[in-house]
């Protein structure tokens, strides 16, 4: 089954498209990667989604042009997807949308609001969607989040010790898989919420974000804003449990710096990445991680990189690309595998990683512009998951 899949996370910058064929094989999972591409929001619509994200207040009628305007962005992400990357052949499409709120109370999820209506992606491919991948787990008692917990302990597998899958974007979330042990998924806290809305915030040069941490690498880490920080309860909760910019956001941020001596702009960004490389290697080692595959944009930040790696002396950190699963599409193919994984009548959640009460199907199908025939549904899921010969990323 050749499938699509489209994600744009919590930094809400672009819309990543990744197409693979996948098969199963017995308890194997064969995936193709056919490439992957970037398409940034509309600036208008992107000033849409920062306008209507908490703490801010927002309408019906925005939330309304959100849905169908994410919708249609998605949409047309899509039709470049089949063209450029499936020879204008696919089988399936699966949208994570956009995430506008995660509702979370004493630790407890309570709802999860995800927009980009699929009936324009549908309409547009005439392809099946499988779209609102997190509530059903979430009606079963779990986060909602991470959902990659189940793609990445398929790939982890295949790595001895006690490996471990970190993606770095708004927020930073690791899935750990020990031996003899279920998987465990969880946020560790800010990756780039923090830096980006320092950014924007205080550099007054119009970035969106710190290009390559340049201004986190000429900038000297605070201690006692470090301090500060690390005291926020969420880095004591234990495992599975979840967090995002509802949390983590300008605001948060700005209490902080109302508390310490404020430091210099380049200070404030330096100490939100170490903030990130602490965090993620608290969870690292709280769980006796071994070896660290990172993938997501904060890779493409080498200061943050290093600063993880400081963090983690003697645990090799590496790429995801290494494994075969480019770095940059990741998620894209881990919703792809879950939207796969629905269509042939297949959990896509660990409860052990989501804390739900049992393993459920995830997501709602809206049919294409043909009649809905799906797979014959599988008996047995599958325990791993195996790169086949990928395909050339167009940029």
């Amino acid at each position: 089954m050749r499938v699509i899949g489209l994600m744009s996370g919590t930094s809400y910058d672009a819309i990543e498209a990744a197409a693979a064929d996948l098969t199963l094989d017995g308890d194997t999972l064969l995936m193709r990667p056919l490439g992957h591409l970037s398409t940034p929001y509309a600036e208008d619509l992107r000033d849409l989604i920062a306008a209507s994200l908490p703490p801010a207040a927002t309408t019906t009628r925005d939330v309304c042009a959100l849905d169908s305007g994410i919708g249609r962005a998605f949409a047309g992400v899509a039709v470049r997807a089949l063209g450029e990357l499936c020879a204008g052949e696919a089988d399936l499409v699966v949208s994570h949308g956009q995430t506008v709120h995660h509702w979370v109370e004493d630790g407890v999820v309570r709802g999860t609001l995800q927009l980009g209506r699929p009936a324009w992606i549908a309409e547009a491919t005439g392809l099946p969607v499988v779209s609102d991948l997190r509530s059903r787990d979430v009606a079963a008692g779990g986060q909602g989040a991470p959902l990659v917990g189940l793609p990445d302990s398929l790939l982890l597998r295949a790595l001895p010790g006690t490996p471990a899958a970190l993606n770095l974007g708004g927020i930073a979330n690791v899935t750990v898989l020990a031996p003899g042990a279920e998987p465990l998924a969880f946020d560790t806290g800010p990756a780039n919420a923090l830096l980006d809305a320092a950014v924007r915030s205080f550099t007054g040069d119009g970035a969106g974000y710190d290009k390559d941490g340049r201004r986190a690498a000429a900038g000297r880490v605070s201690p006692e804003l470090l301090r500060c920080l690390l005291r926020d309860s969420y880095y004591r909760r234990p495992a599975p449990k979840t967090t995002g910019k509802e949390h983590f956001h300008l605001p948060y941020l700005r209490r902080a710096l109302d508390a310490v001596p404020t430091p210099a702009p380049d200070d404030v960004l330096a100490t939100l990445t170490r903030l990130t490389a602490v965090t993620v290697a608290d969870a690292c080692r709280a769980h006796g991680v071994t070896t660290l595959v990172a993938s997501g944009g904060g890779t493409r930040n080498p200061v943050l990189m290093r600063m993880i790696k400081e963090e983690l002396p003697g645990v090799p950190v590496c790429l995801s690309d290494d494994l075969g699963v480019p770095s940059d599409a990741k998620e894209a193919l881990a919703f792809a595998v879950l939207g796969f994984l629905t269509v042939h009548g297949l959990p896509g959640t660990c409860p052990s990683a989501t804390g739900a009460s049992r393993a459920t199907l995830l997501g709602s199908i809206t049919p294409g512009l043909t009649p809905l025939r799906l797979p014959a549904p599988v008996a047995r899921p599958p325990r791993r998951l195996r790169i086949t010969r990928g395909g050339r990323s167009p940029r």
